[in-house]
């Protein structure tokens, strides 16, 4: 699965940033990155939300233990990958039909967390037990939400593209060569949420979390590391 996104919608850590400058840092368009996607993945779909975000995916070579998944309410665009093993009880939490799947649920869980404000960011991730990695657009607030299980199952990467979109994906190939030495693994047990004004830690939401550089010999941009912890988050 493959989102970008513009600088109107999301602001990268300066970390990425600052990565992303490095020379030599081969990069490609969004347009082009969302164009490498669809060339590389059979019976793609791929979805353009006004100017500033595109969402692709795909089912090939999806692992039977992590599938992908897509679906759109209410203005709410949503990419999932992965199960939740709490999904019999959520959708029950919710009030939700038992034919609805993963991705049904967070964008449940997302509208929850919009429409009964201040209800914590951290609250509705935290309550997803499972492997699981999902991307979310709320195109009537441009809200970008992004997270990854506790233990980092499904994988996610994101970077910078040469026109200044960030791009969120599960497939660290898709972002090599495109997005430069912006590239970076997104942090397990983290979520980003334009509202609360970056990226947090959901077990402690209130712990800074640092972004520390890289350095030049190395692909990634940065790794990150949540205050008073000595577990780096997205490592594995």
């Amino acid at each position: 699965m493959l989102g970008v996104f513009s600088s109107a919608v999301v602001s990268p850590p300066d970390e990425l940033v600052a990565a992303g400058s490095r020379t030599p840092s081969p990069k490609i368009t969004s347009t082009a990155l969302v164009n490498r996607f669809i060339d590389g993945h059979p019976s793609s779909v791929s979805v353009q939300i006004g100017d500033h975000v595109q969402l692709a995916y795909s089912h090939h070579n999806e692992s039977p233990f992590h599938p992908r998944s897509f679906a759109a309410k209410d203005e709410i665009f949503c990419l999932f990958e992965g199960v939740l093993d709490n999904l019999g009880s959520l959708r029950q939490q919710y009030g939700l039909a038992k034919s609805a799947n993963e991705v049904m649920l967070v964008i449940e869980a997302y509208k929850a967390l919009r429409d009964r404000a201040p209800y914590p960011p951290n609250h509705v991730v935290g309550h997803l037990n499972g492997k699981f990695a999902f991307v979310v657009f709320d195109k009537t607030t441009s809200t970008l939400f992004v997270a990854s299980d506790q233990y980092g199952k499904v994988p996610l990467y994101w970077g910078i593209t040469a026109d200044g979109f960030v791009a969120f994906a599960d497939d660290v190939e898709i972002l090599k060569g495109a997005v430069g030495k912006s590239l970076a693994t997104f942090p397990q047990g983290c979520y980003y949420n334009t509202v609360v004004g970056g990226l947090r830690c959901y077990e402690n939401p209130k712990n800074k979390i640092t972004a520390i550089p890289a350095t030049d010999e190395e692909i990634w941009g940065a790794t990150f590391k949540v205050e008073g912890s000595t577990v780096f988050a997205g490592t594995k």
